[in-house]
């Protein structure tokens, strides 16, 4: 399984960006996806997640502005970021969620929005 994560990119605060993520292979569809972030110096943190089933989670920085949604036909998961502010500035990774397993996860995408 391959992660090819982009639409990272240089933003305003209070601006938006959509962050896709195209998986390689035939199990997409059959996995859950999420999308994870590590701001400067921290640790990496879930952002959110979909299961196969569509169902979504957020944690409480993403409620309310970012929407995570899938393409089953595309293998492509996507990552809406609304109001961003410059604590959203990260490294944006996207991961194919295995229940026995820990999972596959892409190269990241650098997300910077300024003040």
């Amino acid at each position: 399984v391959q992660l090819q994560a982009s639409g990272g990119g240089v933003v305003q605060s209070g601006g938006s960006l959509r962050l896709s993520c195209a998986a390689s292979g035939r199990i997409f569809s059959r996995s859950g996806m999420g999308w994870y972030r590590q701001p400067p110096g921290k640790q990496r943190e879930l952002v959110a997640t979909i299961g196969r089933d569509g169902g979504t989670y957020y944690t409480d920085s993403a409620k309310g502005r970012f929407t995570i949604s899938r393409d089953n036909a595309k293998n492509t998961v996507y990552l809406q970021m609304n109001s961003l502010k410059p604590e959203d500035t990260a490294v944006y990774y996207c991961k194919m969620i295995v229940v026995d397993g820990p999972g596959y996860w892409g190269q990241g995408t650098l997300v910077t929005v300024s003040s």
